[in-house]
């Protein structure tokens, strides 16, 4: 082939694809190695040291595609430190120089920055391709930098195939800050409103004609603890009004800590034809009238999810209002209604639901009701037990243990709201593939029958338990569940009278066995500060950390020293952490920690803490991406509260309660922050609203808004 003109040998070239094949032609003769150096635009570079980016633009200055790998592969499995190496600047700045015409570029295992995807951004005309596999280092920034010099050429429909990829919040908002077309293009999506008083419902449909999808959140997070009074806010009506008006075409609507009435779902129900989803979180004020408005009217629903509702319970019959022609349902959870159910009526929907993959049932239904379902729907994949209560060797529970076995899908099991323990083991042949496991409400269970359950559930990824599991149960977790990702232990006796199960023993016995784990919700009767350095060290991915000890200034107990290097220890190891829950015995010294290394750090959650002003300080200036700071029971005062005011400007809401801040500082902050609202909730009319601004404030909830005061405020609401 050496007679053969270059262009010739290029295009046979050109059909020999494998990187080993070129490597192979290229030592033939000096005339294949120079056709084969000018021809070959696709290079796969296995380790990023093996060569110098100036060497490999001598040897392939027609390259146009290039892959390249940084970090050995044990990196995956954190054997190799964050900071070893792979860093994609210095080739970037060289072919950058070079003037290459580089097309594509696939990185794995690499430390890619900001100003690499930047320069990368500027630097090829005609550039196509970006492919980044298990690389770090960069933010949404960088990727808006790709995204503002290069996808402006793609069509608008393209785009929104793109940005239905895009599932954060976070990454949304700085989406649509790129450009006036990404602007235009993203705003008939999505949304989220993390406070239903930050923006009004007009405003939002202005800005998102194109609404689906709406999750609204309503009352502060303390009202889960009760710090907030029933009739404070947070009314759903005027936004399905509004929506209702618009003509908006609505599909699904999630709701959390909101006051909906039967009115609401009534009107939601007959004003978006092609509704399917409606989940409630933590919400009250209706009752089954408006379930059977919603179950009789959305012709399409797909998921009917009640979490954690007050609801009050008129009749059981409001499931047979279901027409007939409801085939539609994938989910449905009424685990939280106290009432009887017209289990006829279920048994009728459940039979006609083929693609139904989610149930989960109130302790209204029976083992007898149960064993019937799964006969009908053994395609079922999340399954939550009503009332689990029956002789282990009658006939009915010997057909449970046969229907069980035909249901080969489940991988997420809850429930057993009443249970009798003996009956347990038919479930056990299903245990080996369950994913996720809710027993918080299965107060019937016991210490030995969980531990016997969970010994046959090695595959578990998310675990509910209460605390009467025992720091022995914990240990058989810890050495059965290596996938565990997410832990949450609650009290048996959720008032604190009796005594935890579990200790600091049972959490270092997690954090050794399951390396995978990343989020934490832990109430115990103590902790040490060595038991929470061990944790952080054998667990550094953690993205939420919440710990509760029950007696909530109690100090280390070895050493009665407060836990401040504990906690410290966590923040200063999980590097990831974006959410922090403390209580036990703490001086301002935590806080310089979590002010010093929690750059990541979103939500935090304080109670009984601190010394002074300082400790408040210390986060406020530290956190710079804090979004939310909940106190109550701090010596945190007006200095903490005025020192950085523009701060506020930043987050999404501040709570203080029982802390030192005065009228006087409050009406300050207003003042010189007009975008503000600053609300007083003086309930029992503690206060007096007049000159008297030393009173000191029992509960101020501070929140941005962009439509200034809230006009259903009750009385016992000030907005300053």
């Amino acid at each position: 082939m050496n007679y053969f003109p270059d262009e010739v040998l290029e295009h046979v070239f050109d059909v020999v694809t494998s990187h080993r094949d070129r490597n192979a032609v290229s030592l033939v003769c000096k005339l294949w190695y120079r056709v084969e150096r000018f021809s070959r635009q696709r290079v796969f570079i296995g380790n990023c040291y093996a060569i110098s980016p100036q060497r490999l633009i001598e040897r392939f200055p027609g390259l146009k595609s290039l892959t390249l790998k940084g970090k050995p592969h044990f990196a995956d499995f954190n054997l190799v430190p964050h900071d070893w190496g792979g860093y994609v600047q210095p080739w970037i700045k060289a072919l950058a120089r070079s003037r290459i015409g580089l097309e594509e570029l696939r990185l794995k295992r690499m430390l890619v920055s900001d100003e690499s995807l930047e320069l990368l951004s500027r630097s090829f005309a005609n550039f196509k391709s970006l492919v980044l596999v298990s690389c770090e280092g960069f933010t949404t920034a960088g990727l808006a930098a790709i995204a503002a010099n290069w996808m402006n050429y793609f069509p608008d429909e393209v785009l929104e195939h793109v940005f239905d990829v895009v599932t954060s919040h976070r990454d949304r908002n700085a989406v649509s800050l790129v450009c006036k077309l990404w602007y235009r293009v993203e705003r008939f999506s999505r949304l989220f409103i993390g406070n239903c008083y930050a923006i009004s419902p007009q405003r939002l449909i202005e800005r998102f004609p194109g609404l689906k999808s709406l999750t609204l959140k309503g009352k502060p997070h303390f009202a889960d603890f009760n710090l907030v009074p029933h009739d404070w806010g947070g009314y759903v009506q005027p936004w399905i009004k509004a929506l209702a008006r618009s003509r908006i075409g609505l599909e699904e609507l999630r709701l959390k800590r909101m006051l909906v009435s039967d009115e609401s779902l009534e009107l939601l129900s007959r004003s978006f034809a092609n509704f399917k989803s409606l989940v409630l979180v933590s919400c009250e004020g209706f009752t089954t009238a408006g379930l059977a408005a919603i179950a009789a009217n959305c012709r399409f629903l797909r998921e009917l999810d009640l979490q954690e509702n007050e609801i009050d319970d008129h009749s059981g019959h409001w499931l047979s209002c279901f027409p007939d022609t409801c085939t539609s349902l994938i989910s449905l959870n009424f685990a939280c209604l106290k009432g009887e159910i017209n289990l006829a009526a279920l048994e009728r929907l459940v039979a006609r639901s083929p693609n139904l993959k989610s149930l989960r049932l109130n302790r209204a239904v029976p083992l007898e009701t149960l064993q019937k379902i799964l006969m009908q729907a053994p395609q079922l994949a999340d399954l939550g037990t009503g009332s689990y209560v029956h002789d282990p060797d009658s006939e009915t529970y010997n057909k449970l243990k046969a229907t069980i076995l035909k249901c080969k899908s489940i991988r997420n099991l809850s429930g057993f709201l009443e249970v009798a323990p003996r009956c347990l083991p038919a479930f056990y042949p299903i245990c080996m593939n369950l994913t996720s496991l809710n027993l918080s409400y299965a107060a019937g269970i016991h210490g030995s029958e969980l531990i016997k359950l969970i010994s046959h559930c090695a595959k578990l990824q998310r675990l509910w338990i209460l605390d009467c599991i025992g720091d022995k149960g914990l240990e058989v977790v810890a050495s059965t569940c290596k996938e565990l990702q997410e832990l949450r232990v609650f009290p048996s006796d959720p008032f604190g009278v009796g005594h935890a199960a579990v200790t600091e023993s049972g959490l270092v016995a997690i954090s050794i066995g399951c390396p995978k784990l990343h989020s934490v919700l832990y109430f115990c009767q103590q902790m040490t500060n060595a038991a929470l350095m061990t944790v952080a060290k054998n667990c550094p991915n953690f993205i939420r950390f919440r710990l509760c000890i029950l007696e909530p200034t109690k100090p280390d107990p070895s050493t009665m020293q407060p836990l401040d290097d504990g906690f410290g220890a966590i923040v200063q190891s999980c590097k990831q952490l974006r959410r922090l829950s403390m209580t036990g015995l703490l001086t301002d010294q935590v806080f310089l920690y979590i002010g010093m290394y929690a750059e990541q750090l979103e939500m935090l959650s304080i109670a009984f803490a601190g010394d002074s002003d300082k400790g408040m300080l210390y986060v406020l200036n530290g956190c710079k991406k804090l979004r939310k700071l909940e106190i109550r029971d701090c010596p945190f005062g007006n200095v903490a509260l005025l020192r950085d005011v523009g701060k506020y400007e930043t987050m999404r809401s501040l709570w203080m309660s029982s802390c030192e801040v005065t009228l006087g500082g409050c009406k300050t902050l207003a003042k010189k922050m007009p975008r503000l609202n600053v609300e007083i909730i003086n309930e029992n009319d503690q206060m007096e609203l007049g000159p008297e601004d030393g009173q000191r404030v029992d509960r101020m909830y501070l929140y941005r808004t962009l439509v200034g005061p809230r006009k259903d405020a009750p009385e016992f609401v000030w907005t300053l």
